[in-house]
């Protein structure tokens, strides 16, 4: 029996297309050679930050990031920026008694502003407040601690096989991975994939159904 659902943020309920366009913006290259080089980075399964080394070698993007800030660019998560699945299957799981939790790879600041949009879900949280991300073992620790029932009885929603599935799976949670987004896309035919995920999803409105059946 499933009792709780904890979903990934990025590429699960929102679609991060504005922000890796902003980071193109900022950085000074077209739009659709960083979504290329992305691509590349994404298919060879290494860290997507690791795509500003091509264009910046040396670059870091948390000081980056803080200069996007002072220079009025900073970070923005606005409602547009929602799948349009998002409040409809959050809402749905909770009038059938689902606890439902959000916890991502994101910033201190993604968490406030994702507050700011109240969606429907008991707790939320972000690496950047717990100070460990994906795919540590610590971080799907502070999920089981997050959670009602444990593991067991909580399914982890993610786009990304190694940040998502492989490491919810190895600390007990079942898993399901949405087929969108790059990540999404390559990795829903994997056999990783096929062998931790206990559902592959093409949109979050499954869920109900699947779940509380």
């Amino acid at each position: 029996m499933v009792t709780a659902v904890v979903f990934d943020v990025g590429e699960t309920l929102l679609d991060d297309s504005r922000e890796w366009g902003a980071w193109a913006d900022w950085i000074g290259v077209p739009r659709h050679t960083f979504s290329a080089v992305l691509g590349a980075v994404t298919a060879a399964g290494r860290d997507n930050a690791e795509t500003f080394q091509y264009f910046r070698p040396g670059f870091d993007v948390a000081t980056e990031r803080l200069l996007r800030e002072d220079a009025g660019l900073g970070e923005r998560i606005e409602e547009a920026d929602l799948y349009p699945d998002v409040r409809p299957a959050l809402t749905a799981l909770r009038e059938r008694g689902v606890w439902i939790g959000i916890a991502g790879n994101q910033t201190a600041r993604a968490a406030t502003l994702l507050r700011e949009l109240g969606l429907p879900a008991d707790d939320l949280a972000t690496s950047g407040e717990w100070g460990v991300a994906k795919p540590s073992g610590d971080f799907f620790a502070r999920v089981a601690d997050m959670v009602p029932d444990g593991p067991a009885k909580t399914v982890y929603v993610g786009d990304h096989r190694d940040n998502d599935v492989v490491p919810a799976k190895a600390a007990g949670f079942k898993t399901a991975l949405i087929r969108r987004g790059p990540w999404g896309h390559l990795w829903a035919d994997d056999p990783v994939v096929r062998r931790d995920a206990d559902w592959v999803i093409e949109s979050l409105h499954e869920l109900p159904d699947l779940l509380c059946a």
